[in-house]
């Protein structure tokens, strides 16, 4: 799974940006000075991650011309932006063109001088809140809080976090994570917090929090880290996930138990990567064309296949681009159209809140 953690950058990088990097270029020019160039270097992007084995198959498909370079597929964000730093001066093989992480990463790449601005084609169908105004970096793919359900145990399932805390459900909720840790877990926190009205922040991590003591004192919360296995042992009828990772958990188990992914009525909380091209990427033309591709309606359904919901899902949907039988695999379309984007602030706040909270309000050790 890709890292995301904090890491000191250089600065002052973006005046050794050439005047060709920033010039306006169709397409087809894109395209032709990218075959010229020949190779394409990403980085941190393994095949299992959000369907990129095949997007990246495609990509080659369609570009014969260019040879793709992926660089240590298991890093984190941490590790791509310093795989910049270290080859600023580099334009071989172990310089990355683009980097592909967490939220927090993207503005805080721009404000070191780590990226250059480019706008793909479909810029305009990218929500506001998910993108740079000026080009630095933009939303990529998502996931949203869901609950998976073993419908073995439960067989009336909740379809909002106010349901968790019925007496029907003793003993049957849990966190994929520990919540003073794990970033699906803390988020999560901050979606029930949401929930009750609180806005994304501090306010929404400590009203998470208090809900989690209710579910707690309630004797619904289950202090193990959810996953497939617990699910189908009945040990946590029902986790608390990204629905891309309760997607694919839903899928392993082949029926056994039954499985079903909800996304909370009351709350639709996303959870953002972004894109990025490095100021420093030794084929900057290569660079666009990867950006364009994956911003194209095939590239968004490529990540939509690996269960990761691409940043242009509601325009796609609008649009009748998404194949019925991706759409009958996922939770209900109307579902993703109240979805939240809490700002990088809000999510730090929430962080701060949850970790240094957790113990003296909730009280439960959550554990393997």
């Amino acid at each position: 799974m890709k890292l995301k953690t904090a890491l000191g950058l250089a600065t002052g990088l973006v005046a050794a940006l050439s005047t060709t990097t920033l010039t306006a270029q169709t397409l087809e020019e894109i395209e032709t000075a990218a075959k010229a160039e020949g190779t394409l270097s990403t980085i941190a992007l393994p095949d299992s991650w959000c369907g990129y084995g095949d997007v990246i198959a495609k990509f080659k498909a369609k570009y014969p011309e260019i040879a793709y370079n992926g660089l240590n597929p298991d890093a984190g964000s941490a590790d791509e932006i310093e795989a910049i730093k270290a080859n600023k001066d580099n334009k071989g093989p172990q310089a990355p063109d683009v980097i592909d992480v967490g939220l927090a990463f993207g503005p805080q790449a721009k404000d070191e001088g780590l990226t250059q601005a480019y706008k793909v084609a479909t810029w305009d169908t990218i929500p506001a809140d998910a993108k740079d105004a000026d080009g630095h970096w933009y939303g990529d793919y998502y996931g949203v809080m869901a609950f998976l359900v073993n419908k073995d145990l439960v067989p009336n399932p909740p379809t909002s976090f106010e349901d968790l805390l019925k007496p029907e459900y003793a003993g049957q909720v849990a966190l994929a994570g520990d919540p003073r840790a794990s970033n699906q877990a803390i988020l999560a926190v901050m979606a029930a917090g949401m929930a009750r009205g609180a806005e994304p922040g501090a306010a929404a991590g400590e009203a998470g929090l208090q809900f989690f003591k209710e579910l707690n004192d309630a004797g619904n919360f289950v202090p193990v880290i959810g996953k497939a296995g617990t699910l189908a042992q009945g040990t946590t009828p029902i986790v608390i996930a990204w629905d891309y990772n309760a997607l694919a958990w839903r899928d392993s188990l082949e029926g056994n138990p039954p499985a079903d992914v909800i996304v909370p009525a009351d709350v639709t909380l996303a959870g953002v990567y972004v894109q990025a091209i490095s100021a420093y990427a030794p084929q900057p033309n290569a660079a666009k064309l990867w950006m364009e591709y994956l911003y194209s309606d095939e590239g968004q359904l490529g990540w939509l296949a690996g269960y990761c919901h691409p940043i242009r899902f509601n325009d796609l949907v609008a649009n009748g681009k998404v194949p019925q039988e991706m759409l009958d695999k996922l939770p209900p379309a109307d579902a993703y159209e109240r979805a939240v984007f809490p700002t990088i602030d809000a999510v730090n706040a929430n962080k701060t809140a949850v970790t240094g909270g957790w113990d003296a309000t909730v009280g439960a050790n959550v554990a393997e």
